[in-house]
């Protein structure tokens, strides 16, 4: 039987919702536009919950956040916030990249380029790590005395 969701679970989805439901005109854009980034095995969510902040993109595969900023990000206290917010979410695996919500709105074409990029550097780097650390290969059982043999 399936679990209940705790309150802050439920909080949380319901919080994705709204969001999702208010995205803004950059947010929606983008969000048009990433199934367009043309890489096997990567698939982006929008508003997804990571502690207690929300990624507005996120490709949990490989570890990238996307972020769209309004104008408001430039002042000070939430450059702060902003700082704060991306050394916990690179403290959880991720890699954030930003951008300004006049850049998707006026070049998404660019926007998506740079993705697709940071995407492509993203799955050598993972792929690189496997190298360093690999999973040792199955060895096979021995075949069973007289299977395999020719009669």
């Amino acid at each position: 039987m399936p679990q209940k969701p705790s309150k802050l679970d439920r909080f949380k989805i319901a919080n994705s919702r709204r969001l999702r439901a208010d995205a803004t005109d950059a947010e929606a854009k983008l969000w048009k536009q990433l199934w367009r980034v043309p890489i096997e095995g990567t698939h982006f969510r929008r508003q997804v919950p990571i502690g207690r902040y929300f990624a507005d993109f996120a490709c949990h595969q490989i570890g990238l956040i996307v972020e769209l900023d309004g104008s408001q990000h430039a002042e000070g206290a939430a450059r702060r916030y902003d700082a704060e917010r991306t050394a916990f979410l690179e403290g959880q695996g991720y890699h954030v990249v930003r951008f300004w919500n006049a850049e998707v709105i006026d070049e998404v074409e660019a926007v998506l380029d740079t993705i697709f990029a940071i995407v492509q550097q993203r799955q050598i780097l993972l792929a690189e790590a496997d190298r360093f650390h690999p999973t040792p290969a199955r060895r096979a059982d021995p075949l069973p005395q007289g299977e395999g043999e020719e009669p």
